[in-house]
């Protein structure tokens, strides 16, 4: 019967302390773990590297756009487009964007998730990929511009096309007089 109460005991422990290690796993991620991971991946500076890569293809959608009308717009509008991006840039509030990220990356990982995502971007791999994904995305934002712009450009031509029709279409056209007044 001992035996028996002490094996049942023995049991009993083990089984609550696996599941309060499946719980701790499954539990929420705090704040603190969320800045903690967001530190590991370096990603203020992540950020302003991300946009630093995506203002020269910006700054080369302005100089597209400006010899396309450059008989339309002011000599020096490409540089003071220039200068409103670089100074949006600048005056990013990345703090503030941080802040606002973490109830999100709370929502969709538990501490068991941020755990492991900071031991792999803690890891040379993971420190490989911080370094080149902001030069990945800005290589890749080069490449997609055009597509993008010429789907922004016939997208902009087909909504032109359709509000001019439903203005045709719908301007009052004039009522038959009725022989009966």
């Amino acid at each position: 019967m001992k035996r028996f109460l002490l094996a049942a005991l023995f049991c009993l422990a083990f089984t609550s302390l696996a599941n309060a290690q499946d719980s701790a796993a499954g539990a929420p991620a705090s704040k603190q773990d969320i800045e903690r991971y967001l530190q590991t991946m370096h990603s203020r500076e992540m950020m302003q590297n991300m946009i630093a890569s995506m203002a020269k293809p910006m700054h080369q959608m302005v100089h597209d756009r400006y010899l396309k009308d450059k008989d339309k717009l002011p000599a020096d509008f490409e540089s003071r487009m220039d200068k409103l991006m670089d100074d949006m840039i600048k005056d990013m509030p990345f703090d503030q964007m941080t802040q606002a990220m973490v109830p999100t990356y709370q929502k969709h990982f538990t501490k068991a998730d941020i755990d492991s995502l900071i031991a792999f971007y803690s890891s040379p791999t993971g420190q490989k990929v911080l370094r080149e994904l902001p030069a990945i995305m800005g290589e890749a934002m080069q490449a997609m511009m055009p597509i993008m712009r010429q789907h922004m450009d016939a997208m902009n031509e087909r909504l032109k096309q359709d509000v001019a029709d439903m203005i045709k279409n719908s301007q009052k056209k004039p009522v038959p007089s009725d022989p009966n007044t």
